[in-house]
């Protein structure tokens, strides 16, 4: 039986990715300037910037401290992203689609070790907002190839 400690533990975990997404776009608004696809990214961003707010208020709700930054994942983003600002619009793109990957598969493989509440949470007013970001951002990067 899972405990609401277990869960405040991924869900802080679930944040510092979506920080770290916040981060990644911001980035890759740096780099981008045709108008769509700076629309696209911008609604995405503010799509994971919404989930840091849900996210933060919810392990309060559940007696957590929230996590302040980005940890380990916000240090992988800058690598990947400042590797991707060199080589151009498409790279940053890429980075940004195989981040939305990682985060589905992140929220998918934890689900397991959130409570019920917790869990039925996650998968109502996070999950579909993770797939429709991943969904824009994978047909961004087939529109680009």
């Amino acid at each position: 039986m899972q405990t609401q400690n277990d869960s405040v533990n991924v869900l802080n975990s679930f944040l510092r990715g979506e920080i770290s997404a916040v981060e990644t776009y911001r980035q890759a608004l740096e780099k981008v300037e045709a108008a769509p696809v700076r629309t696209q990214l911008q609604d995405c961003m503010q799509s994971h910037a919404r989930r840091v707010d849900v996210l933060r208020q919810q392990i309060q709700s559940l007696g957590g401290e929230p996590s302040d930054g980005s940890g380990i994942w916000g240090t992988f983003a800058k690598a990947v992203e400042g590797g991707a600002k060199v080589l151009g619009e498409k790279a940053a793109i890429s980075a940004l689609e195989e981040g939305e990957d990682h985060g589905r598969n992140e929220y998918r493989q934890e689900l397991a070790k959130l409570d019920d509440m917790t869990r039925s949470f996650v998968q109502s007013r996070i999950m579909p907002e993770q797939e429709r970001t991943h969904s824009t951002m994978s047909q961004l990067k087939r529109g680009l190839a």
